[in-house]
């Protein structure tokens, strides 16, 4: 869990290696008598403008993230923040977030005490309340302070307790000792008496015990103060700073660095859209030239490659993937109103998720953009004729770049015919069960880097056609099952139970249904086996409910009620835990084993059991444990839960059709909420299988398709609903979506999509 934990003789350094997402309880100390003494009401006044003053400080690994978190507080309006030198590491990037949730880059230490583990670090920030700082030795044993931090990344967290002591630390260190728990990411954070005065900063975690720690008294930072030793993040930055000879980045707030051949960015940009430029300091090329840049996004929705053409300021060209198109825009200003987005296609030659090569072709009369090396875009007569090159990013975008290169012409690293059938021929000679034999591999080392590219063009693409073998095998499976439950529902009489199976076996392949089938059939008959012939239908129906919901435990799920296992007949009947609907499916058929007349009664927002005895009929609440409802009961529970207007028809017992269809609409439901697109279509396709002529699913499968580039499949849908004409139906709606769908067909098929 930890990383790279400092130990030292007198204690234990804490921060640095804070895992940001810990769940381990934090122990709180009960408050000591004394704080009963203290105005409660002023008290919380001073800790929200101290909590106000505080903030977290992150030291970033060599691989750019955070190793985890510590505390600091402000000392100074203009930006300047006192922590420990622990928490700012050595040679790393250190970030700082305020209270309000702005973030800066650290821009320069201003100050450090190695001996007393102390750093003051400047940000690029005004108008900050800072902490008044109490004089040296003024706090006393006994007296009651507090202290705020970010324990175990629990930010702007607090906890009051008493000065216990005063220890001498290693060498000449002096240690406040405090009777309060010092945890992972305090480390830094302040300690304050009751009015608000910083005495120390949390500095150490006592080994012996957890309600234990130590500060190192402010002195240190009085001292600091009057005699600092700035050092520019530009010298202190030695791991992972780009050469400044070679790169100029820009914006304060963006963290480019370097990193074993490759640059990586993070941050958002200080310009409008977060837009962010790290420009070659080099050379200008002269006219023609290519640029280019492998780029890999790590977002779905980031949008970072090349600029060129740049003033070094908002004026240039941008080739960069926006939200997985690729993008040439001209950036004529700060603003969007300034900016035109000149072309902008989905092309499946940029591959998500990978490495991508773009590169841009500057002429006097045109711009010829390309996604590894095929041409994208052609852009006649460009408005800008120079300036300097380098990277862009935009928003959010975490990317990396590498091989950032550029000339009169680059050489063009699409694999030959010759190397492609070889790299062809190579895949199907390869074991799949043994390791490749060294000799075999020696006699493909006249492959260059092209030829290796190919190779691993070859390994995606045959992944994915492995992917589209596991999704055939599945949609197989799932036709399979469609089949067989349509069969069981006409079915005379329907073989609704087996039906219910089936729906769980839609996602679940391994699924037994004569196994389960077995299983209600013997839950049956130990039922019967229990009880005497000789009971009346009412006295049988009270020993049903008994042995049901008292002696096996069926129940409704309330902590879990929107779980998709509450759908998934086989788990209900397994966890004995279920939804109204499948409760009481498993209800009807028991029923009708023992010997009991039951049918489904389908309530807007409720299902129940109707029991029919030879004096009355009972509407049986199974979720409620065979709680018994009146019809005015019924009516009361429909008002409440949905605000209908009571129909008498809402009382008619449901066929076993209407009640698949009720279970595949849960499901359809807990499939919106999850954003699984896939589950939305498995489940819509069945319905359409039972019910063909149903408007409203035919349209949602067609927005389904859509969604998941099932274009052929999307029109079919639309095309059957448009010939219908159904009158409930806006039918201009149902052009658009078939207008949307054919044009993202037509991308497709252009290989713009």
């Amino acid at each position: 869990m930890n990383q790279n934990i400092q130990r030292l003789t007198w204690g234990i350094l804490i921060a640095v290696s804070s895992t940001l997402n810990a769940q381990e309880i934090i122990t709180i100390p009960e408050i000591p008598v004394e704080f009963s003494a203290v105005d409660n009401n002023n008290f919380l006044l001073t800790l929200t403008r101290s909590q106000e003053s505080t903030v977290v400080v992150e030291m970033l690994g060599r691989d750019g993230n955070p190793l985890g978190i510590g505390t600091g507080f402000v000392v100074r309006s203009d930006g300047l923040i006192a922590t420990n030198l622990h928490v700012v590491g050595e040679a790393r990037p250190i970030r700082v977030r305020l209270y309000d949730d702005r973030e800066f880059q650290v821009t320069s230490v201003y100050a450090t005490d190695k001996l007393r583990d102390v750093a003051l670090i400047q940000i690029d920030a005004t108008d900050l309340t800072p902490l008044p700082l109490a004089e040296p030795d003024s706090l006393d044993q006994g007296e009651v302070i507090f202290a705020l931090g970010n324990p175990q990344g629990l930010e702007h967290s607090v906890v009051t307790g008493v000065v216990s002591g005063f220890r001498d630390g290693e060498g000449e260190m002096k240690l406040i000792q405090l009777a309060i728990p010092i945890e992972q990411g305090n480390s830094g954070g302040p300690l304050l008496d009751m009015d608000g005065r910083v005495h120390g900063l949390l500095t150490l975690k006592s080994r012996l015990t957890d309600n234990l720690g130590y500060a190192v008294p402010i002195e240190a930072v009085h001292d600091l103060l009057e005699s600092p030793n700035p050092v520019q993040m530009e010298q202190w930055l030695t791991i992972g700073a780009l050469n400044p000879e070679r790169w100029e980045p820009q914006g304060s707030s963006v963290n480019w660095r370097q990193r074993a051949g490759e640059i990586h960015v993070s941050g958002q940009g200080d310009g409008f859209g977060g837009r962010a430029l790290c420009l070659y300091r080099g050379a200008l090329p002269e006219l023609p030239f290519e640029v280019a840049v492998d780029v890999l996004v790590h977002e779905e929705d980031g949008a970072a490659g090349l600029a060129f053409h740049s003033d070094g300021s908002d004026i240039h060209y941008g080739f960069y993937p926006s939200s997985g198109a690729l993008r040439l825009t001209h950036f004529n200003g700060p603003t969007v109103y300034s900016w035109n987005v000149q072309q902008n296609q989905m092309t499946h030659h940029w591959i998500p998720d990978s490495w991508n090569r773009i590169k841009v072709r500057v002429e006097p009369d045109r711009l010829l953009c390309y996604c590894n090396d095929e041409l994208i875009f052609e852009q006649p007569n460009p408005q800008l004729d120079s300036g300097r090159i380098g990277l862009v990013k935009f928003r959010h975008t975490t990317a990396s770049f590498k091989r950032f290169q550029f000339g009169s012409e680059l050489p063009d690293e699409r694999p030959s015919p010759e190397v492609l059938a070889r790299v062809n021929s190579l895949a199907s000679e390869v074991p799949v069960a043994n390791p490749i034999p060294i000799d075999f591999v020696r006699k493909q080392t006249d492959l260059d880097m092209v030829g290796q590219k190919a190779l691993h063009s070859a390994a995606q693409t045959l992944e994915a056609q492995a992917q589209q073998l596991r999704v055939l095998a599945r949609e197989i499976h799932e036709e399979q099952t469609r089949t067989e439950l349509v069969a069981k529902l006409e079915s005379s009489p329907p073989e609704l139970l087996e039906a219910a199976l089936l729906i769980a076996r839609l996602d679940n392949p391994d699924l037994n249904v004569d196994e389960y089938r077995q299983a209600v059939d013997a839950l049956a008959q130990r039922f019967l086996d229990s009880t005497s012939d000789e009971l009346t239908p009412a006295d049988k129906l009270d020993a049903f409910h008994e042995f049901l919901f008292e002696k096996n435990g069926f129940h409704g799920s309330r902590t879990n009620y929107y779980s998709a296992s509450n759908s998934y007949l086989n788990e209900v009947i397994d966890d004995r835990e279920g939804l109204p609907l499948t409760l009481s499916l498993l209800y009807i058929e028991l029923a009708e084993r023992v010997g009991l007349t039951a049918s489904g009664i389908g309530l807007p927002g409720h299902f129940l059991v109707r029991v029919d005895l030879p004096e009355e009929e009972r509407f049986i609440d199974v979720f409620d444990k065979g709680t018994v409802l009146s019809e005015k009961m019924c009516r009361q529970r429909v008002r409440e839960m949905t605000g209908l207007t009571w129909r008498d028809s809402y009382l008619d017992p449901q066929d076993a059709t209407s009640i698949i269809k009720r279970m595949l609409r849960n499901l359809i439901g807990i499939a919106n909420s999850d954003s699984d697109l896939e589950a939305a279509l498995r489940y819509t396709r069945t319905l359409l299988t039972i019910d063909p002529t149903s408007v409203e699913d035919r349209l949602y499968k067609a927005v389904l398709c859509y969604n998941t580039k099932r274009w052929d499949e999307g029109l079919e849908e639309v095309g059957k609903v448009l010939q219908e004409q159904p009158p409930e139906i806006e039918l201009d709606r149902v052009r658009e979506l078939q207008d949307a769908i054919l044009e993202r067909q037509r991308n497709a098929g252009s290989g713009s999509d």
